[in-house]
């Protein structure tokens, strides 16, 4: 017999059965689907905190001010001021691992349009916080130094705040905003940007010069200090860890602390969050395709138990095969090509199935659909070698059965 009439014979044999043909293949269905499954969730979920991340700005760390010790009450920090604008400066300019840096003076307060109110968040900044942060332009334009030099009551507002004072979907360019009974004139909107880790908002807050905020919205001058935190933007060739330890070694050179004296300041990594979220999805994805796997192999044990059974049941058709001129190779290869059959099919369902349930719960999570082709071939390739795998033992049973004995099999 060649090849195509011997995988005839097999297709015409698992079709004598069809319901115990499916119900074989069924755990090779399960297992495909599942592994093409989990690690499109696992990987549109990376991808979505990746985004998240994104949006906080690349290469990122956040200086903070020290902490107050008053009567044994110890505050947090951010609860002393002792960032200067100097300090701003030089981080800007005096190190080469960092790219850039800009303050944020935040403050949350009530603001007008002709006919509108809304709450949000007010940051002062410089314009090197537009590229540290990630923020781009919708329309118009962000502020310059120019406008920081001359303290220019110009705004740039988020997405959000423009549906609550004008509706979506309006330009706001050249509108005036009161912000604390001062009017702004708004010079350009926001790109959306969503939400943060913590679930903030981005797009529901509007950003100002740093002078301006300073002399307008600040409810006190501290005069060379910050009073907000500092962001720093690390060179991407040097790394976060490198300008962190930079950072931190100039701003324990500028404020003249001792050698075992504590930092005045505090200087975080926003990489190292990002990093073990990224760690935490890998190995919950990783768990979630190892589980897939065994499924995989739970259905290749279903195959050769049912191999096994069909071995039985056929022992009479054996004999007479092997008595009309079958060689023991024509009796294997048939079996071997049943088992295949059965995964294969399955493991085509199962990929069709796994992609389904993909689409729906990246639709459910609103979550990046990401299937890799690659993972659909593997785990094709998987469930084919499953079955060939656990196919092989009821195959060569049946191709060395004693053909007498198979004749006087009852």
């Amino acid at each position: 017999m060649n090849v195509l009439e011997t995988m005839s014979l097999a297709v015409r044999s698992l079709l004598r059965s069809k319901m115990r043909s499916f119900l074989t293949a069924l755990g090779i269905i399960i297992g495909v689907g599942a592994v093409i499954a989990m690690v499109a969730i696992g990987d549109g979920a990376r991808a979505s905190v990746q985004k998240v991340f994104d949006s906080m700005g690349t290469n990122m760390l956040i200086v903070m001010s020290g902490s107050t010790n008053s009567g044994g009450a110890r505050g947090g920090f951010g609860s002393q001021p002792t960032l200067t604008w100097d300090d701003l400066e030089a981080i800007r300019t005096q190190l080469p691992s960092v790219r850039a840096a800009a303050p944020e003076m935040r403050t949350n307060t009530q603001v007008f349009s002709e006919d509108q109110n809304w709450t949000t968040s007010v940051t002062g900044t410089t314009p090197d916080y537009f590229g540290v942060r990630g923020w781009t332009i919708a329309t118009g334009r962000r502020f310059n130094e120019a406008d920081v030099e001359a303290g220019a009551k110009v705004a740039v507002i988020g997405q959000t705040v423009v549906e609550k004072l004008y509706g979506a979907g309006f330009d706001p360019v050249g509108q005036v905003i009161r912000i604390k009974k001062t009017p702004f004139t708004i010079i350009g909107m926001t790109a959306r940007k969503g939400q943060s880790p913590m679930g903030q908002d981005y797009d529901d807050s509007i950003l100002v010069p740093a002078t301006t905020f300073q002399r307008q919205l600040q409810s006190q001058s501290l005069g060379k200090y910050i009073t907000g935190v500092l962001n720093v933007q690390a060179d991407a060739n040097a790394g976060t860890a490198k300008a962190q330890q930079d950072v931190t070694a100039l701003l324990r050179e500028r404020h003249r602390l001792a050698e075992d004296a504590p930092n005045d300041f505090d200087v975080r990594d926003l990489s190292e969050l990002a990093n073990s979220r990224q760690q935490s999805t890998e190995t919950l994805s990783l768990l979630l395709a190892s589980i897939a796997a065994v499924s995989l192999v739970v259905g290749g044990i279903g195959i050769m138990n049912i191999m096994l059974v069909s071995v039985t049941e056929r022992t009479r058709e054996i004999g007479v095969r092997v008595a009309v001129g079958a060689r023991p190779r024509d009796i294997l290869a048939q079996f071997l090509i049943e088992a295949l059959t059965l995964s294969l099919l399955g493991g085509l369902i199962g990929a069709a199935v796994g992609m389904g349930v993909a689409q729906f719960l990246a639709t459910q999570f609103q979550w990046p659909l990401l299937i890799r082709p690659d993972v659909i071939f593997i785990a094709l390739g998987f469930s084919a070698l499953v079955g060939v795998g656990f196919g092989l033992y009821p195959a060569r049973k049946a191709s060395q059965l004693d053909p007498i004995d198979a004749l006087r099999y009852e």
